[in-house]
């Protein structure tokens, strides 16, 4: 997950439970710029009609969707709240084993200027949800999308250090959702299930989700959730 200090501090997710995919699902520290910018538009403000954290907050996909079994984390649920943050992203190579994270959008190599996110976690069946929207200014929304299938290409396989395994990563068609989309497949020999990864673009946004299954390759339930989570952007951005 994210760290930030415009909206709030949040704590490191803990690892899941080894039965399904074992990669771990701490996040990753999000790159915030020294100051926010106020979330009122005024014509020199490149934020002008961007949707703040709080806004997006209120588009992510209620407890209620999510099956039985699955809680929310608090330590999981972080947003930029009613100001926008200096898009800046983590500089340099990217890294392979933040694939298996909450944030992995920030793989991407493009910093988005306001996000909303939250994780859902099944302890029993040892399974996760993941979903987060990033809103980004100019083209930042395609280049996010550009990055991840580069992100794809450089990073065909990393290892995970839980199980001592590698974990091939596969670049998939995605959904027929939004502008653009694409789908990420995790998979190791060691793992009981996989681990599916989404990206959609609707606009200036991108939603990005993670489901890591105790079966499976985990892609019927992330597009699920992404479909859920675009209709939200639709009806409400």
């Amino acid at each position: 997950m994210r760290f930030i200090t415009i909206a709030a501090t949040a704590a490191a997710l803990g690892l899941l439970a080894t039965g399904c995919s074992s990669t771990p699902s701490t996040g990753t520290s999000h790159p915030t710029g020294a100051s926010a910018t106020a979330a009122s538009p005024t014509a020199a403000n490149p934020d002008a009609g961007l949707p703040t954290g709080t806004q997006l907050k209120a588009m992510l996909v209620p407890a209620s969707w999510f099956p039985a079994g699955f809680t929310v984390d608090p330590s999981g649920s972080v947003d930029t709240g009613a100001s926008y943050q200096q898009p800046s992203a983590p500089a340099g190579a990217p890294d392979c084993a933040k694939l298996g994270a909450t944030s992995w959008v920030l793989q991407s190599g493009t910093g988005s200027v306001s996000f909303a996110q939250n994780d859902y976690i099944d302890h029993t069946n040892s399974e996760q949800y993941a979903q987060e929207i990033d809103v980004y200014r100019g083209t930042g929304a395609e280049d996010t999308m550009a990055g991840l299938r580069r992100l794809a290409r450089t990073c065909p396989s990393f290892h995970d250090a839980q199980t001592s395994s590698t974990v091939t990563v596969k670049l998939r068609k995605g959904p027929r959702l939004g502008d653009d989309s694409l789908t990420l497949t995790l998979d190791s020999p060691r793992w009981v299930g996989g681990t599916a990864l989404e990206a959609v673009r609707a606009g200036t946004a991108v939603v990005t989700v993670l489901y890591s299954a105790s079966s499976g390759t985990g892609m019927r339930q992330a597009t699920k959730l992404a479909t859920a989570i675009a209709a939200n952007l639709k009806s409400k951005g």
